[in-house]
């Protein structure tokens, strides 16, 4: 496997345990930006920690990799609305103001997301041949 690869994967996993554990020990920041129409945003914040904390560790794991990639990327098409909420009503993170130009630019950021973790949650094509049947 490539070791580029690997590294980025590794990046991505840590990332996201390090982020599902903040939905545990400091919810409030996600609960403000969970849109009004849904209901119990506390649920839903520790409900998307648990599966940011699973993604990561799956991402580890070679035998669930591909299963881990496609959680998260439900995941984070899940949790757009959020972001999108963030970003529409200038919610701001607790003890920090970000320009509300940023909230909006980081949107886009979620394709490359979906992006990293499908590619992370795939092993590499490998270029050897498979052995010809009709040379035996």
């Amino acid at each position: 496997m490539n070791a580029h690869k690997a590294k980025l994967r590794i990046l991505l996993a840590v990332s996201m345990i390090g982020i599902g554990l903040l939905h545990f020990f400091a919810p409030e920041g996600f609960v403000r930006i969970v849109p009004e129409w849904l209901p119990a945003p506390l649920v839903l914040v520790l409900v998307s920690g648990f599966f940011e904390i699973a993604g990561g560790v799956g991402l580890l794991v070679p035998a669930v990799r591909r299963a881990a990639g496609l959680g998260l990327i439900a995941l984070y098409l899940a949790v757009f609305p959020a972001n999108i909420h963030m970003a529409a009503s200038d919610v701001q993170p607790p003890g920090l103001h970000i320009p509300e130009i940023l909230l909006w630019a980081r949107l886009p950021f979620q394709a490359l997301f979906i992006v990293w973790a499908w590619w992370c949650s795939r092993e590499g094509a490998t270029h050897a041949k498979a052995p010809d049947p009709a040379r035996n």
